[in-house]
């Protein structure tokens, strides 16, 4: 009988693609994919190592293959599993764990699976040097294309470059040769990521840069692909008025953009090693509303870093709330090992972090309804996606916003006119739904 495998995927989108790039070796090499519900004779797990649960996720979701397949075996690769593979070994019912080096190379390991021993399959991460291109969900309408990998920043709160390594990217003629596939695959829609997306460029043989993102942005343009393309995350000192005057200009490009912050302060900013102050990043975002007033702005921002005063973020708080940005995407700081943060002095207590992480999502809440009340009456194209859920189905404006309207087969995958009529109340942040006619 053909084997089965099943995958589970925490984390970033980027963690999807590369599931979906290991699912195409798993297919190739002749295992059947089934869902992670059903019984399988292999679970591989992609982690993530950007919260403090990384450790319980990956247990409860071990003990449950336990429970639903004992006799399986399970793999684990992924950013937690580089950064600690022996620690993961412990977790019973763990057969293999598989670091950054040997993540797209399981199929060559999965012989040596035995019930018998933990297989430790781990590496330093400066040896992790190989770009391996990746697309997630090619069998539907929007699809996320990886061009980017690594991190070269030295933030104090991250662990992303010890789990993933040092930046490198493909090359702009082969994204554009995977662009051509992904369409004719089907997509209608390209979001392209990576770790630092906007330092595209760096050629992970020679470590030197023979491109940048802002010439990725422009080749893909003059391309005319009849596709729609959307940029995942950029830092603010990558996103350069070129890039911004191109989207503003196309057809293609759509008016989205979403740009880390992490804290309206410039004292913490600083204690975080980030590349950019508060005053240039209010330059970028008042550019971009120059250019587009009707472009979407998504912003990271992290609460309860070290140091990290009443006064800090009433700062932050009173900087975001000025700023004419769409949603916030708003993470509470969690100590992790091996990172700069952990020795800075004067460490917020939990309880105070969770309340500043609350009120800016309520702060969230009402600029994202804002953006969609700006927004009503007009007329937006609209890309549908194959969700039936309760008899509604749903899609996204070129600017981001969510909509949804009554199930009908023949949208799928389309891009219909749609009127943005009435909102409907939702109280989770980014999470909004309209309910559009249809033209």
């Amino acid at each position: 009988m053909q084997k089965t495998v099943a995958y589970h995927t925490l984390g970033c989108k980027l963690n999807f693609t590369d599931t979906a790039a290991i699912a195409q070796q798993m297919q190739t090499a002749g295992y059947h994919k089934v869902a992670f519900e059903q019984s399988a004779d292999v679970y591989i797990i992609n982690t993530c190592s950007v919260t403090q649960n990384a450790d319980s996720e990956c247990r409860s979701i071990v003990n449950k293959i336990q429970r639903q397949a004992p006799e399986a075996f399970v793999i684990i690769t992924g950013c937690y599993a580089q950064l600690k593979p022996h620690l993961i070994a412990t977790i019973p019912g763990v057969d293999m764990v598989i670091g950054a080096q040997d993540k797209f190379s399981i199929v060559e390991h999965i012989n040596r699976l035995s019930k018998d021993e933990t297989i430790v399959q781990a590496c330093e991460i400066t040896d992790v040097t190989a770009f391996t291109a990746a697309t997630s969900g090619e069998e539907r309408t929007r699809v996320f294309m990886k061009v980017q990998d690594g991190c070269d920043y030295s933030c104090s709160f991250c662990t992303i470059p010890l789990a993933r390594g040092a930046s490198r990217s493909d090359t702009i003629d082969n994204v554009i040769s995977r662009i051509h596939s992904a369409i004719e695959a089907g997509a209608q829609e390209i979001i392209f990521t990576g770790v630092n997306l906007g330092d595209f460029g760096i050629d992970p043989i020679s470590r030197k840069r023979t491109a940048d993102f802002t010439k990725l942005v422009l080749a893909i343009e003059k391309e005319k692909f009849n596709c729609r393309f959307r940029i995942s995350s950029i830092e603010p000192n990558l996103l350069t008025d070129e890039i911004i005057d191109c989207v503003s200009q196309s057809t293609i490009w759509m008016p989205h953009f979403h740009i880390p912050l992490q804290s309206g302060s410039n004292k913490i900013l600083k204690q975080m090693r980030r590349r950019y102050l508060r005053e240039s990043y209010a330059a970028r975002v008042a550019y971009i509303k120059q250019q587009m007033p009707h472009c979407c702005i998504g912003v990271d921002v992290i609460t309860g870093f070290p140091g990290e005063t009443d006064d800090d973020f009433i700062e932050t708080y009173q900087f975001l709330e000025q700023l004419p940005v769409s949603y916030l995407h708003v993470f509470t700081y969690s100590e992790r090992d091996h990172t700069l943060a952990t020795t800075i002095a004067d460490a917020v207590p939990p309880n105070i972090r969770k309340a500043r992480t609350n009120k800016l999502r309520s702060l969230s809440h009402l600029k994202y309804a804002g953006f969609i009340e700006a927004n009503r009456h007009e007329t937006h194209r609209v890309l549908f996606e194959a969700d039936n859920k309760n008899g509604h189905m749903h899609g996204f404006t070129s600017n981001y916003i969510k909509v949804k309207t009554n199930y009908n087969a023949d949208f799928i995958n389309k891009l219909i006119d749609c009127n943005i009529s009435y909102i409907e109340s939702n109280n989770e942040a980014n999470i909004v739904l309209l309910q559009p006619q249809l033209s």
